[in-house]
């Protein structure tokens, strides 16, 4: 009873500091989507996007044109047979995607680039040391060096790294996991948000080009 109310009145008093900050992404994505900005290119007002499973959020952090974004939403559609043509993208993002996928997960990276253009780029975001979630089943987990493995031997990966720390899984039984991360530095919860462990992904991603 004492440790459930002294971890009520902890997550209150967090939330009250956020009152009239700014806020970005959760905790486990705000590092990562912070970080995947910073490595990629200017998109053009032209390029063609296919955001995989709700991925938009991902796409609009990049700066990705969302007029020029085609949504393949499970399961209308399946990752593991892509409903479009050879070399139609120039871009192909799924945020958290993979880990859901109920087949071989080389197959469903291999579609990804099927239909990049040559020289488009494909982002997987997904998790390694995440607790089990539906949405709808939950099948797999992957590190860094796995998501390297799982892009054709013919592309040319612009990134593969991860992001995690223990003070996330505190976070995580605070109730706060969904809350929005302060854009503020000096903010406690902002400083959980950007520290990073590379030995402890909690989040995992590859970028990579296709030749």
């Amino acid at each position: 009873m004492r440790l459930r109310l002294a971890t009520n009145m902890l997550s209150g008093l967090l939330k009250l500091s956020m009152l009239g900050q700014r806020q970005g992404p959760h905790i486990t994505r705000y590092y990562m989507y912070n970080h995947l900005s910073q490595i990629m290119p200017g998109v053009p007002a032209s390029a063609r996007v296919l955001s995989i499973s709700h991925s938009i959020a991902l796409c609009e952090s990049l700066g990705m044109p969302t007029s020029q974004i085609v949504e393949a939403n499970y399961p209308a559609v399946n990752i593991l047979s892509l409903p479009y043509p050879d070399d139609e993208f120039d871009f192909v993002v799924s945020d958290q995607v993979l880990e859901h996928v109920e087949g071989d997960p080389y197959v469903a990276v291999a579609e990804t680039f099927r239909v990049l253009k040559p020289g488009g780029v494909a982002i997987h975001t997904t998790c390694f040391m995440n607790p089990v979630h539906g949405a709808p089943s939950d099948f797999w987990r992957f590190s860094p060096d796995a998501l390297r493995l799982l892009c054709p031997s013919s592309a040319t990966i612009v990134d593969a790294a991860g992001w995690g720390n223990p003070y996330v899984f505190i976070v995580m039984s605070l109730g706060l996991r969904y809350l929005g991360v302060p854009d503020a530095r000096w903010h406690p919860f902002h400083w959980a948000a950007m520290s990073n462990h590379p030995r402890l992904p909690v989040t995992t991603w590859v970028v990579a080009k296709k030749a």
